[in-house]
């Protein structure tokens, strides 16, 4: 299990390692402590945005069956999520999934 600082370590580690870029892995403040964002660096958006291009890469490097939203990937507060998206920056299926807690 990883807590969130881990994980936001691990995530980004494992993206550059498998693309051979940089991509910005951040922690979320205050109320969204426990989140993570996933996105590109800010000197590669466009118009505030991720590309087309990068948003295919990403969603692709992360197994999802689609590109990531134009703003990036949200990961919510929880260890099964972070477990889940450690393993799928390393290019694993997810061990576990990880489950809403909010309704």
């Amino acid at each position: 299990m990883f807590d969130r600082n881990e994980a936001i370590k691990e995530i980004k580690k494992a993206l550059k390692a498998r693309s051979g870029k940089s991509w910005s892995v951040t922690g979320g403040r205050g109320t969204a402590w426990g989140w993570i964002h996933i996105s590109v660096p800010p000197s590669r958006l466009v118009d505030g945005y991720i590309s087309v291009e990068e948003r295919a890469e990403l969603g692709k490097l992360l197994g999802l069956d689609k590109p990531v939203h134009l703003q990036g990937e949200s990961v919510p507060a929880g260890s099964d999520y972070r477990q889940e998206y450690v393993d799928r920056a390393n290019g694993r299926a997810p061990t576990v999934h990880g489950k809403p807690y909010w309704d």
